[in-house]
């Protein structure tokens, strides 16, 4: 396991997002309503900065012209091709066995780490 500071969990407010590098790996951490989450900054479609596109709600309707909008800032889109992901997760909205790396994340005391058995970010 590997060991990365990247800052003060007040660097990332609430509805933000920071991309870090870690051991060559791009990641994206997410404060979604004072929660941490981190995901891989690949797209597993054609390799686009995933975290580079927009933070959005998931959308659902009952029918045409009716919409509601659902876990908002709780889905990144890729830039390239509008893929939805779950920040919360890394799993592709329309099929969940697509997926991006997600990375547990703990808060300790003023301080966000990120883990997994290849990568420890510490912020």
């Amino acid at each position: 396991m590997s060991v990365f500071l990247v800052g003060k969990a007040s660097e990332i407010p609430e509805g933000k997002k920071k991309i870090v590098e870690a051991n060559g790996r791009s990641i994206g951490v997410y404060n979604i309503a004072g929660q941490f989450y981190a995901i891989r900054n690949t797209c597993p479609h054609q390799g686009a900065a995933l975290c580079a596109g927009l933070t959005a709600a998931y959308i659902t309707s009952t029918g045409p012209g009716h919409f509601e909008y659902e876990r908002d800032g709780e889905i990144v889109r890729c830039p390239w091709h509008q893929w939805e992901f779950d920040i919360k997760t890394g799993c592709m909205i329309v099929d969940p066995k697509m997926r991006t790396k997600s990375y547990e994340v703990t808060v300790e005391r003023y301080d966000v780490s990120i883990e997994d058995n290849e990568v420890y970010i510490h912020l």
